[in-house]
């Protein structure tokens, strides 16, 4: 027992600040003795310690929700700092970068191992005191397992081969403290069985006990299959890896398979095709019939599990916590203020400016490689960001209202050059809540339905290594691939892998998956070289892009209802974002219609390769796959931590 106390006392110290629903804000226990797993009550407020470790700064609050991580890919880059594609490769890709290591231990390294040592301690503590035939604890158990797995899963994403720690620290032996860094496939099979475990004690959402029902805040049945097949695609997929472990780091690396022999991988694709068709059969009338309501919904605060496409989104608190949208929603002017747009006030509701630093963009390339008609298109790529002319002229754009009595005052969709598309899954506009600064704290998405039907349909074609079979699990993975197809406005199309690796990046485009994706693919590489010869292509109107024009044709309409007082104006059509387009017949000035250079900016060509780029000239993207563990932590870790791939 006193092991127990000495674990305790060490981390259930804190304050809950985080997250949503009653549970999050309560007072914690004092948790010096083992009652604490005597009450489901103290026991679900200690579990309320680990998401408390996601709120915190440089934590799944900012730096693992979105901007900084998983970029740049052959869809999406980070313009940090300074709106170019270059910033990922030269801001991100630091040991000693300010913004994700400090000396303090404060960076998502420490972060996500504090919340892995307090699932751990919860873990523990359920199974040697609680009562796991109570539904109850049996749930707050299957959670804390799956919140230890959802944090191993993120440190692999980020960092490769990590130290793998299952058991609370008991105070006895202080060398326990540290971990030696080890072979990731230690920690694939572990998180197997724990999620497997996780999955057999929990309920689906609408029968989890208490706050958790129906809730997509917290995890249920779905969540733990849903990364099980998530980790099981990783795991089975390519990776790069030392080709020896080397005490010290090593940069004798390479893309290999995680697994070599074919059978076991074939094996993890059969588990990915059971446990996506578990949730499947369950949860058959999840897909959201609209594309865009999918979004809405989660910059809205919609948390009822029954209505959402999300099987879990980490909740932040109204105003505390939480900068999804910030780092990742559609671009505002700093001369707009924040009031003007919908009904969001900051704060205290006077005209303060946003604070939407809309880290992720789209490469240029991406908007052209929809199919026509696709609905996803204009919610996910954004030509525009909002701007408020406020009459002196200094943020206004005269040219898009020529001779108009409108020029001055008004909010509107101001139009950007082909190197400033902007994701517009996250939305200033769809909010309902109020909000201050820079915590929006909307919901950070992880796994959403239509995820699950493409990871079935993939690990279909994998189970049998060819193309998908008719039937598995006695459900169609043709029909599961179609499903998010008609979704988006588009006819059948063959499943197949190349099929199925476009279908994601145009289903998941700017929400973290796109990298990890390519990487497990072997992909990575060949697709940014292959995007940046694209890019060049468009940029001087060659090759496939020999047809683009060189401007864009639009006009607006008036739509008052994204103006709180005022006026706001939205596009109403537009040609020249489409191949083949043309330009209006019914093109006239004196009708309100505006002509804008979409390639060309005071005779500089946007996407020159020497300053926009998705990786660094002379460096092996595929030596760049994870980032570095930083200064800070390889000198705190006793010797046990080490850089690998060169870095």
């Amino acid at each position: 027992m006193k092991k127990l106390q000495y674990i305790l006392a060490g981390i259930m110290a804190f304050t809950m600040v985080s997250c949503e629903k009653d549970f999050f804000e309560t007072d914690s226990p004092s948790a010096m003795d083992v009652s604490v797993f005597k009450s489901a009550d103290m026991t679900e407020q200690a579990i309320g310690g680990i998401y408390n470790v996601f709120g915190e700064d440089k934590s799944f609050r900012n730096r693992l929700c979105g901007g900084y991580v998983a970029l740049n890919t052959d869809i999406e880059f980070c313009n940090k700092g300074g709106g170019q594609a270059k910033e990922s490769s030269t801001y991100i890709m630091s040991k000693g970068t300010g913004d994700l290591s400090t000396s303090n231990g404060k960076d998502p390294w420490a972060y996500l191992n504090s919340a892995i040592e307090r699932a751990n301690v919860v873990i523990d503590g359920i199974r040697q005191y609680s009562d796991t035939t109570d539904e109850a604890f049996r749930y707050l158990l299957g959670e804390a397992l799956t919140l230890r797995a959802f944090c191993y899963l993120e440190m692999v994403k980020l960092w490769g081969d990590v130290p793998a720690c299952f058991k609370s620290f008991d105070g006895n032996d202080l060398n326990e403290l540290y971990v030696k860094k080890g072979d990731r496939n230690i920690i694939y099979e572990q998180l197997r069985i724990d999620l497997k475990d996780a999955a057999r004690l929990m309920p689906w959402s609408a029968q989890c006990p208490g706050k958790a029902a129906n809730y997509t805040g917290r995890p249920s049945k779905a969540l733990a299959y849903g990364l099980l097949a998530r980790m099981d695609l990783m795991y089975a997929g390519l990776a790069l890896r030392p080709n020896q472990i080397v005490e010290g780091g090593t940069s004798d690396c390479s893309v290999q398979y995680n697994v070599k022999d074919a059978e076991a991988r074939k094996a993890l694709y059969q588990e990915v095709v059971w446990a996506c068709s578990e949730i499947i059969k369950q949860e058959d009338t999840k897909l959201q019939d609209s594309f865009e309501e999918v979004f809405r919904d989660i910059c809205s605060d919609v948390t009822d599990y029954s209505k959402s496409e999300y099987i879990w989104a980490i909740p932040f608190n109204n105003g505390v916590r939480g900068q999804v949208l910030c780092l990742s929603g559609l671009k505002i002017s700093t001369n707009t203020p924040g009031v003007l747009i919908n009904t969001i006030s900051h704060g205290s509701g006077n005209e303060n400016n946003t604070k939407v630093q809309a880290m992720i963009q789209i490469v240029p390339t991406f908007m052209f490689d929809f199919e026509n008609g696709d609905k996803r298109r204009d919610v996910t790529v954004c030509p525009f960001q909002w701007e408020y002319d406020n009459g002196s002229g200094v943020s206004s754009d005269p040219s898009c209202f020529p001779g108009s009595e409108t020029a001055d005052k008004k909010l509107y969709q101001k139009f950007q050059d082909v190197s400033s598309l902007y994701l517009g899954k996250y939305r200033v506009e769809w909010m309902v809540r109020e909000w201050d600064s820079n915590e929006d704290a909307i919901d950070m998405p992880v796994l959403r339905y239509a995820d699950v039907l493409l990871m079935f349909a993939e690990a279909a074609i994998g189970s049998v290594e060819g193309n998908a079979p008719a039937d598995l699990c006695g459900l169609s993975a043709q029909e599961q691939f179609d499903k998010v197809r008609l979704r988006a406005g588009l006819a059948s199309k063959p499943l197949n892998m190349d099929n199925l690796m476009k279908e994601r990046a145009f289903e998941l485009c700017g929400e973290n998956i796109r990298k990890y994706d390519l990487m497990r693919w072997g992909k990575l590489k060949s697709q940014l070289e292959n995007t940046m010869t694209r890019l060049a292509n468009l940029d001087a109107g060659t090759g496939e892009f020999a047809g683009r024009m060189d401007s864009v044709y639009f006009k607006y309409k008036l739509d008052d209802s994204f103006a709180t007082k005022g006026h706001a104006y939205v596009f109403d059509k537009m040609y020249g974002l489409t191949l083949g387009d043309t330009a209006p017949a019914e093109y006239d000035k004196s009708q309100g219609w505006v002509k804008k250079a979409f390639y060309t900016k005071e005779d500089a060509h946007h996407l020159n390769p020497d300053e926009y780029y998705l990786y660094k000239a002379g460096v092996d993207v595929d030596m760049r796959h994870y980032w570095p563990i930083f200064d800070s932590n390889i000198s705190a870790s006793n010797g046990t931590l080490w850089n690998d791939y060169g870095y």
